[in-house]
């Protein structure tokens, strides 16, 4: 493992990307985006015509192509064979199927391995996703679990769609959210919680600087804090 492995677990669009990002920098540490890692496989399937509920299938495609994933810009940047789709893994028609492939108990577990894989060589890394304390990295150094209301998170996804070009009504953005918020919750395999061990920190009414302040508190008092 890792000298330091930081899980951050939360609902969609509570922060774990941002807060990841800027809490990487300031520890000098590497980035898994498992959210990203998901959309990617989702655009195999699309792409591949396949039905989207045959997980055996699924994996027989992914057994035979190239995924990668590497950083640029504050991001993680997603390529399929030698195609950058990072940007096309964003795309509203793929974030709406991801929920195909995070129900599958036989995908999650090929996911997982990817994610164990993509960390093993990393000296420092944070992980962010919907169960990375819990089933990825349970052994993880520190784990925080990230939360915010309904509306300051749809606040925040429809601002997203805005800047991208992509958004439609305000409500339509909000029912997404719960929907997705309902299939995490519920799922069988991986289910969206916090892991016993996690410190919840609710996002709603702090910026990001002041919640990377509250993780950075945490890491020091658990892992570098002397005695």
């Amino acid at each position: 493992m890792a000298d330091l492995l930081i899980t951050i677990d939360g609902p969609a669009a509570s922060g774990k990307s941002t807060i990841a990002q800027v809490l990487a920098k300031r520890l000098c540490a590497a980035v898994l985006d498992t959210g990203a890692m998901y959309r990617a496989v989702t655009l195999v399937a699309m792409r591949s015509g396949v039905d989207l509920s045959d997980a055996d299938r699924i994996l027989e495609i992914l057994d035979r192509t190239e995924l990668s994933f590497g950083f640029s810009k504050d991001r993680m940047v997603v390529f399929i064979e030698d195609e950058d789709v990072t940007d096309k893994i964003r795309e509203p028609e793929v974030t709406a199927n991801v929920r195909y492939i995070a129900s599958s108990p036989k995908l999650r577990a090929r996911l997982v391995e990817m994610q164990r894989d993509f960390a093993l060589p990393k000296h420092k890394i944070i992980t962010e996703g919907r169960d990375q304390g819990t089933v990825a990295f349970p052994d993880a150094h520190v784990k925080f679990f990230l939360t915010a209301d309904i509306d300051e998170r749809s606040r925040r996804r429809h601002d997203e769609l805005v800047k991208a070009g992509k958004a439609g009504q305000f409500d339509e953005t909000r029912a997404s959210l719960e929907e997705r918020d309902e299939s995490d919750v519920r799922r069988t395999v991986g289910p969206l919680k916090p892991a016993d061990d996690a410190i919840t920190i609710d996002t709603t009414r702090l910026t990001v600087n002041e919640v990377v302040e509250q993780l950075l508190y945490w890491v020091e008092k658990k892992c570098f804090a002397d005695g």
